[in-house]
């Protein structure tokens, strides 16, 4: 009966050291900050870039952007230049998941957008393009790390694209 006490007891200390060991290690797991992903977006419109977006964020958190582009148009029928519209562009990126064999961003945009062309009066005199708002949301783009992929918004007049490429970061980035 001695025997099966001791036994029991070493078993226990064995499982005690084991523990007292893990537990630490489990900590510093646990601790360690998220994986970071480095991430470059560009804006294309009717196939050229006009504008672009980089950041370095970790998985979980989110990045905000704003950028402005102020125009602007010649209207009437002197043709003279009037009327200055903010062409703003505000982009929200956050990587839900990073690892060596693909990255998925979620992006949410909001565009200020104008018109390719200006409407005219009955007697030819431009009158100022309206800006249009444009909202979208991807849940979960998809990328191959160093890849690019492009994500289409509006589809004509004029027609907008993001090309997205991402990278898991180095502690050195």
């Amino acid at each position: 009966m001695l025997k099966h006490q001791t036994a029991a007891l070493f078993f226990c200390a064995a499982v005690a050291a084991v523990a007292a060991v893990a537990s630490p290690l489990s900590a510093f797991a646990q601790n360690a900050p998220p994986q970071s992903v480095k991430w470059e977006l560009q804006v294309l419109q009717d196939g050229q870039q006009i504008d672009s977006f980089t950041g370095t964020t970790a998985v979980g958190q989110a990045r905000t952007d704003t950028h402005h582009h102020v125009v602007k148009n010649n209207v009437g029928c002197a043709d003279k230049p009037a009327g200055d519209i903010d062409l703003q562009r505000t982009l929200t990126l956050s990587p839900v998941h990073a690892n060596a064999d693909d990255i998925t961003l979620q992006i949410d945009a909001q565009e200020t957008l104008q018109e390719s062309s200006a409407p005219v009066t009955a007697a030819g005199c431009k009158l100022p393009p309206q800006p249009r708002q444009i909202n979208a949301a991807h849940p979960g783009l998809v990328l191959k790390p160093g890849e690019w992929s492009t994500w289409q918004i509006v589809d004509k007049n004029p027609t907008l694209t993001y090309k997205v490429r991402a990278t898991l970061a180095t502690a050195a980035q």
